[in-house]
């Protein structure tokens, strides 16, 4: 029997799978929700095709998901992290998800166990921290790394700026070949104490606030980001950087299983 027409060849290469996490909103009805420009540059840069992932975990079978994805982005979200989930205060004004919450734990974990990488901006970075044991700090003082004028457009949240340190040697400073860059920052939720095994990416140079971290406990690649890489990333080489971090990732896990079936085994 001649195999159907859609079925892929094996001489030809396919690209990577990332999953992307929504996030749940109501307009007129529940949806799930996930800014288009987060998807961009994963094509774009990364080089993947793009998975969205929603968060419901009544509907997900994690271990099945884990097996079709070789990697995972926690995106930015207009929700902060529960506070129960490291500890903290709930204040009568937090905008939780906590459906989402359950569902970028769980499945975090589950593909960092199972040696696949995982990546995290804004929100994603507060998650992955919070996995790794850690702590968030609420209400960032000073006003260094949000504007608090409500009335101001979207775009505009986004030219909020200021300095960030990137570590020596670190991931980002080696893909972007560059130590000093100015950043976005539209968050009032940041790290207070850093989850075990997690190494420093960047620092804030105003008040030193943890900005991006990375690690590789189960052999994938863990590297997560305050600021949005995805607003500037045709013009930032360390947020074009922060989007080839993640192209060579996934690529490095499709080639690891091409090579054993190549030869047979």
């Amino acid at each position: 029997m001649t195999a159907p027409f859609f079925r892929r060849r094996p001489s030809i290469p396919s690209k990577p799978v990332i999953g992307v996490l929504c996030c749940n909103e109501t307009l007129d009805r529940p949806i799930q929700s996930v800014a288009s420009r987060f998807i961009d540059p994963l094509s774009r840069i990364s080089g993947a095709t793009v998975l969205l992932v929603p968060a419901l975990p009544e509907v997900l079978d994690m271990l099945a998901l884990v097996e079709r994805l070789d990697g995972l982005l926690l995106t930015g979200s207009r929700s902060n992290v529960s506070p129960a989930r490291y500890g903290g205060k709930f204040l009568a004004e937090d905008p939780l998800d906590e459906r989402r919450d359950a569902v970028a734990l769980l499945l975090a974990e589950r593909m960092i166990e199972a040696g696949r990488s995982v990546f995290g901006i804004c929100r994603g970075l507060q998650e992955l921290n919070v996995l790794f044991g850690g702590t968030l700090a609420r209400d960032l003082p000073g006003g260094a790394h949000h504007r608090d004028d409500a009335s101001l457009p979207f775009e505009a949240l986004f030219e909020h700026q200021h300095e960030v340190t990137l570590a020596e040697a670190g991931e980002l400073a080696t893909a972007s070949g560059i130590r000093q860059v100015t950043v976005n920052s539209v968050h009032r939720q940041g790290i207070d104490r850093l989850g075990s095994g997690l190494t420093i990416e960047a620092v804030a140079d105003d008040d030193g606030l943890i900005e991006a971290f990375s690690a590789s406990p189960c052999g994938g690649q863990v590297l997560a980001v305050q600021w949005h890489p995805e607003w500037n990333g045709s013009t930032s080489a360390v947020d074009r950087g922060f989007f080839r971090l993640i192209g060579q990732a996934l690529r490095g896990r499709v080639e690891a299983e091409i090579v054993p079936l190549a030869r047979g085994h």
